[in-house]
Order: C-alpha cells, then sequence, then structure tokens
C-alpha cells in the first residue's frame, strides 16, 4: 500500500511541476496561476515525504512552506537577491511578495487537499 501511494503521490508531483512550468510559457495565462500550482506541487512533495502521516499534516506543511517562501521574499539580503537572481532557483524562491500569493497558495493546497481526499485516497488501497 505504502508504495503504491508514494508512486501517486510522486506522478502527482511532477505532473503539477510540468504544468507549472507550462503556465509560465502560456502568457494569456494568470500569473497567480503558477502561485496556486506551487502550492499544489509542495502538497504533492509532502505527501510522498510523508505519505503515513494524516493528510492535514500535508495541508499545514505545504502552507507554511509555502508561506515562508514567501516571506522571505521581504528579506533583502545579499544571498537572498541572489537566490532570486538565479535562473533556476527563482523558480522556487520566487522574485517579490505579493499578498495575492498568500490567497493563491491557500487555494492550491486546500485543492489538492481535496483531491486527495475526494479522488486519490479511493486508488491508494
Amino acid at each position: 500500500m505504502f508504495i503504491k501511494a508514494t508512486k501517486i503521490y510522486l506522478m502527482a508531483f511532477f505532473i503539477s511541476i510540468a504544468i507549472g512550468l507550462l503556465s509560465r510559457k502560456i502568457h494569456f495565462i494568470p500569473t497567480i496561476t503558477g502561485d496556486i500550482i506551487y502550492a499544489v506541487m509542495s502538497y504533492w512533495m509532502f505527501r510522498v515525504l510523508f505519505h503515513t502521516k494524516a493528510l492535514i499534516f500535508s495541508l499545514i506543511a505545504s502552507l507554511s512552506f509555502c508561506f515562508t517562501i514567501e516571506l522571505l521574499q521581504l528579506i533583502q539580503y545579499p544571498f537572498f537577491i541572489w537566490l532570486r537572481n538565479h535562473q533556476l532557483l527563482r523558480l522556487v524562491f520566487g522574485q517579490g511578495f505579493l499578498w495575492s500569493d498568500l490567497l493563491a497558495y491557500m487555494t492550491g493546497a486546500y485543492g489538492a487537499y481535496l483531491i486527495d481526499i475526494k479522488i486519490l485516497t479511493k486508488y491508494k488501497n
């Protein structure tokens, strides 16, 4: 059961990464979509790492992770600026703080949580 659950969560993790990267390439998709998908991806990441824990754990961990990354964007130390200017790390650490991103993270993480409850839970057993 644990291996099957991990495979499902890992597949969802990589699919969300692909969709998130694709959303940055299609210009008519709103920018906030990427932030929603980022939270979805982080939820699946926590499910892969902690699939034996309760689903609510992954929801809270995902929100904590996303909020921390967003709040770190308020800090303007040279190291953090370097992280944000690096082409690959910019995808992880973002570029600038936006209040709307916090709402996007809540939407994405909660959406993934609901998908997990309603759909994926049926296929893990």
